[in-house]
């Protein structure tokens, strides 16, 4: 193997085999905890063009990228974006890569089920917090509960594996717990509880008073499942458990009571070509200037990628303990993608 075509390796000897792309900024939902009601989106000339994300998605995976989630905003209102995983299928069918999946509010899975299926993504996760459909437009601001649900039955019927992700939120969903551990488990579905996270000015709304710890969380699903400590990883943060009663495995993301960082093998490509070597860390590289100043050599890009890897930091900077939320991560989740 060439040096120019050598894996990715960071300064803490960690192999970078899994990317998280950002599609668009936008999203059909508002949701409380990402962004703020009346956002304001990048220009159109600022996000990478369908096929610059093929390129550059294919140049990570070409350096041993084994695992490409596509991320927002919301990925599926990215107008064409099924010609865009149709593109990356050739890398399913040559094996270079292993899994090829999204993460999504669930809004446009009844259109796009089948069609993900047929492109090679066998799995998704759904973000949803709630299954109260008052709380759910409130959480969402814009969301409709009754379309996600039938997103989710069509993803399930086109034979895609589905996992919600929740992100824990004190005095909203702490009623719900147990509600959505069946809702999942009654559809073969698992499920990952998020802790929620310091990113981005979001006007009037209150993280410090929306942290609920997981701690407490994991305490309380015990007090009615017998939970079994899992040591499996999924190439992401969550700690597993099984629950005996239903077999499901429960998930746990904890930035904030657990530091997950000391096996990270993943970078995020935000939806301008900007590469954040951490959620957690405001630096950040740019790699839209090598990708349109030279589109036939990927030689500067590869350069400007290893350039990026080598300066991935060890942890993330999540705290709470200041019982403030300014000056931690000021972008927004949807601009680095979920």
């Amino acid at each position: 193997m060439s040096t120019q075509n050598a894996p990715l390796i960071d300064p803490f000897a960690r192999a970078i085999t899994y990317l998280r792309v950002s599609v668009t900024d936008r999203c059909d939902f508002r949701c409380v905890y990402c962004m703020s009601e009346n956002m304001t989106f990048l220009p159109k000339k600022e996000l990478l063009t369908l096929e610059e994300l093929d390129r550059l998605c294919s140049t990570f995976i070409g350096l041993g990228v084994e695992k490409l989630r596509i991320t927002g905003g919301e990925p599926l209102v990215r107008r064409d974006i099924l010609s865009f995983f149709r593109a990356m299928s050739r890398h399913l069918d040559s094996g270079a890569l292993k899994e090829l999946t999204l993460t999504t509010n669930g809004s446009q899975l009844e259109r796009f089920a089948s069609d993900l299926y047929a492109a090679g993504v066998r799995r998704v996760n759904v973000s949803l917090d709630t299954l109260d459909e008052a709380k759910f437009a409130r959480v969402t601001r814009w969301g409709r509960l009754p379309q996600v649900m039938r997103g989710i039955d069509a993803a399930l019927a086109a034979g895609l594996r589905v996992k919600l992700n929740a992100v824990a939120l004190k005095e909203f969903n702490e009623d719900e717990l147990f509600a959505l551990t069946e809702f999942c488990a009654e559809r073969g579905m698992d499920l990952t509880w998020i802790e929620v996270m310091p990113m981005g000015d979001l006007g009037n709304e209150d993280r410090i008073g929306q942290y609920w710890s997981l701690k407490d969380l994991r305490a309380t699903l015990a007090q009615h499942y017998t939970l079994i400590d899992l040591t499996e990883r999924t190439g992401g943060p969550a700690r597993y458990v099984q629950l005996q009663e239903t077999g499901q495995k429960i998930g746990f993301i904890t930035p904030l009571t657990h530091n997950f960082c000391e096996s990270c093998n993943r970078v995020r490509i935000t939806c301008t070509g900007e590469i954040y070597m951490c959620l957690g860390q405001e630096d950040v590289a740019d790699l839209r200037a090598p990708l349109r100043a030279h589109p036939d050599d990927d030689a500067p890009l590869k350069d400007a990628i290893r350039a990026a890897i080598d300066r991935k930091p060890k942890g993330h900077d999540f705290d709470y303990s200041r019982q403030k939320t300014d000056g931690q991560v000021s972008r927004h989740m949807s601009h680095t993608g979920g």
